[in-house]
């Protein structure tokens, strides 16, 4: 934590308050469409997956489910990300080491195309396809916490209620299931196991978003110092150590956990608004 606050307090010093906002514009331009893409992918893979497996839902159905919808994401967003990220490594300053060569997102994208071809705009993504582990194992996670935790935790509350024992004449008499919306404790607890999941995925793969950031750099007299996975890692590892291959990651959980908590929590609070209580759409 010590180092991200000297970081932000560098960076205000010697670029200027503005530099802390460098690629907004492509992240907010890449978040939206990403994010529809991810979790429309997501649930028909889930839908189709699980009508292949005998219309069970199971976390091989959640694995498969995920790795198709991170690998639509990766291919239909690296640019955006590349753009995104050339963006934030340039300097403010003239005079630091790395000046300032783009003047916007758009200009980025010129230069980009122009010097390295199209092939350019897809820099990293051997890392985001590697990084399909983190989004994997975030939603097995996620779908096992929601199934366990989260709904046992829901049932205790729902037992404690003063009438939750049914009469002679009562839905649960008949065996009909009575429909308990979600309380605000409910609505916590997923929160909760949506930024567990994304904790636990995110400190585990970390290492690939130390690697897709190098290979997306801007390339130094023409010369492109991270040209693959293996080779990126080895010169990290033999330039800086292998601590270097986790540096940044206290920024990188403060930024993503409370993302994927508040990303979750609007995406199932949307779904049970547009769901009757039977359980369709």
């Amino acid at each position: 934590m010590k180092g991200v606050v000297n970081l932000l307090g560098t960076i205000r010093q010697q670029e200027g308050i503005r530099a802390l906002w460098k690629g907004l514009g492509p992240n907010l331009v890449g978040v939206v469409p990403a994010r529809a893409i991810y979790f429309a992918t997501y649930s028909q893979g889930k839908h189709a997956y699980s009508q292949l497996n005998h219309g069970k839902e199971t976390p091989i159905v959640h694995m498969f489910s995920a790795a198709t919808a991170g690998l639509t994401v990766a291919t239909c967003t690296n640019p955006i990300w590349l753009i995104k990220t050339r963006m934030q490594l340039q300097s403010e300053k003239p005079d630091l080491a790395v000046h300032q060569r783009y003047r916007n997102s758009f200009h980025c994208l010129t230069m980009v195309l122009r010097e390295e071809g199209i092939r350019g705009l897809y820099k990293g993504l051997s890392a985001s396809v590697l990084g399909l582990t983190e989004s994997t194992l975030q939603f097995v996670t996620y779908e096992y916490l929601k199934s366990t935790w989260v709904a046992r935790r829901k049932a205790e509350r729902i037992a404690m209620l003063p009438d939750h024992l049914p009469s002679p004449t009562s839905p649960l008499s008949s065996g009909a299931a009575v429909y308990h919306p979600n309380t605000a404790a409910d609505w916590l607890d997923t929160f909760a196991a949506a930024a567990f999941a994304k904790l636990g995925a995110a400190i585990i793969t970390y290492p690939h978003e130390v690697l897709r950031t190098r290979l997306r750099q801007t390339p130094e007299n023409g010369i492109q110092k991270y040209r693959g996975l293996a080779q990126s890692a080895k010169l990290i590892y033999a330039e800086e150590g292998i601590a270097a291959l986790y540096g940044g990651m206290t920024a990188h959980l403060m930024r993503v956990v409370p993302n994927a908590a508040i990303l979750f929590f609007c995406y199932e609070m949307v779904v049970a608004a547009f769901t009757n209580h039977d359980g369709h759409v």
